[in-house]
């Protein structure tokens, strides 16, 4: 059953007036999200494939009191342990030898005004000393994510926010991706994987450092400000990479040139309304004026939805269900329950099937990305084009339809993709 006050009003009681279509807070990610990145880019080894940062080992619980005896922890843990120090992926966290590496340099920091230099040889140099990370690491991925310190303005807000991160986990958990998440320096951005399925093409992009959303076309002809989205990107962890980022922070609120920057963006694309510079203008700025320099490693991804938008995609899920179910009745294999842990390789098993399907706008493929651009449920200020309650909607939507492919292991799903709290037991040989 629906929560009669969640569902009625969600956004109510906090619109603001907004009359730049769709304009994006001054605030946004094009401020706070370049602090995060180019710091915890280099302090935690955070970005796309060349990753080594992992979650700890999980800690069997234990019930305490004020009374209870602590063991001695010199007994209590063995670190010769080889079997207990070796994860099921073969990476050992407990091996870190002596030897002084770019921890041990008290000059490198982590911030925007201090640039890390040689940065692929000291995290060569790492690896080496570090031998279990450095098997794979050309395919390790992490996913950083968060949200604002403070709790959401608008009730419904800090709801979602849970959701959407419980969603992000899931697509990690499932392919095996480490996931960062801080509610520091960044703002809510509503994204959400909507085909859990989805495996990241990361060989097409062994080429590049920086994959985003996003039309060529728009970019080099029409000069558009909206000529791709840089809410959600793709970035290796390298030296080109923090090079890239400071360029990219420079434009943000933080320097002294921010309102320069503002007018120069303007200026480039012709379209775009409002003055302030901001992280979208910017990237198309760098593509535009700077291609030489950056462009040969950034690659424009329009070829399936990478970030499509929520008004193309929601109203489609019902139809991309039922031709979906449609094929596993006539596939056995297709709609065998299998073990979450091997979901890919049954992933894998339905492209022949989707060869057809077509990518982007009308394809009847699950899109990868939903990107909820104007809503924004944690402060209610959503963009004056849509209503607070079809945002609501179409949030409930595609979360409980990607949480439907997470079900479907354990023999559940969300019937109604409006109602979040009831699921129903699947017959064995669903959907047959």
């Amino acid at each position: 059953m629906k929560s009669p006050e969640l569902y009625q009003s969600p956004f109510s009681g906090q619109i603001a007036r907004n009359t730049g279509g769709v304009r994006r807070s001054s605030l946004s990610i094009a401020s706070d999200a370049f602090i995060f990145f180019s710091g915890a880019v280099a302090a935690l080894l955070l970005v796309w494939t060349f990753s080594t940062f992992s979650n700890p080992q999980p800690q069997t619980p234990q019930t305490h009191n004020f009374e209870t005896p602590v063991s001695d922890p010199k007994r209590s843990v063995s670190v010769t342990d080889d079997v207990c120090a070796v994860n099921s992926n073969g990476l050992n966290f407990r091996y870190d030898p002596p030897d002084p590496n770019f921890y041990d340099d008290p000059t490198l920091g982590y911030t925007i005004d201090t640039p890390i230099k040689n940065w692929d040889e000291k995290r060569q140099e790492w690896l080496k000393q570090h031998p279990s990370f450095a098997s794979g690491s050309e395919q390790r991925v992490v996913m950083v994510t968060g949200s604002q310190s403070d709790p959401c303005k608008n009730p419904i807000g800090d709801h979602l926010l849970l959701r959407f991160y419980k969603n992000k986990v899931d697509y990690c958990r499932i392919h095996g991706y480490d996931i960062f998440y801080n509610n520091v320096l960044l703002h809510p951005q509503m994204h959400t994987f909507t085909d859990m399925d989805f495996k990241i093409p990361l060989q097409r992009y062994k080429n590049h450092n920086f994959v985003v959303h996003g039309w060529p076309k728009l970019i080099y002809e029409k000069k558009s400000w909206t000529s791709l989205n840089a809410g959600v990107f793709l970035i290796r962890n390298s030296q080109w990479a923090l090079d890239f980022m400071d360029v990219w922070a420079g434009m943000g609120p933080q320097t002294p040139s921010y309102e320069k920057w503002g007018e120069i963006l303007r200026e480039t694309c012709k379209d775009k309304a409002f003055p302030e510079s901001d992280d979208q203008t910017g990237l198309v700025y760098l593509l535009l004026k700077e291609k030489e320099k950056w462009g040969d490693k950034i690659y424009v991804e329009g070829e399936y939805y990478f970030e499509g938008y929520w008004l193309e995609i929601v109203e489609t899920l019902d139809n991309i269900t039922a031709i979906y179910n449609n094929i596993e009745r006539k596939v056995r294999s297709l709609r065998r329950r299998h073990g979450e842990k091997v979901s890919e390789s049954y992933a894998a098993q339905w492209e022949p099937y989707l060869k057809d399907a077509g990518y982007g706008k009308f394809s009847w493929r699950r899109p990868f990305i939903t990107h909820f651009t104007g809503c924004q449920p944690c402060s209610g200020k959503h963009n004056q084009m849509y209503s607070g309650q079809s945002c609501w909607d179409a949030m409930q939507k595609v979360l409980n339809f990607a949480d439907n492919q997470v079900l479907r292991n354990y023999g559940f799903m969300h019937r109604d993709l409006l109602d979040s709290a009831s699921v129903s037991p699947l017959p064995f040989d669903y959907p047959a």
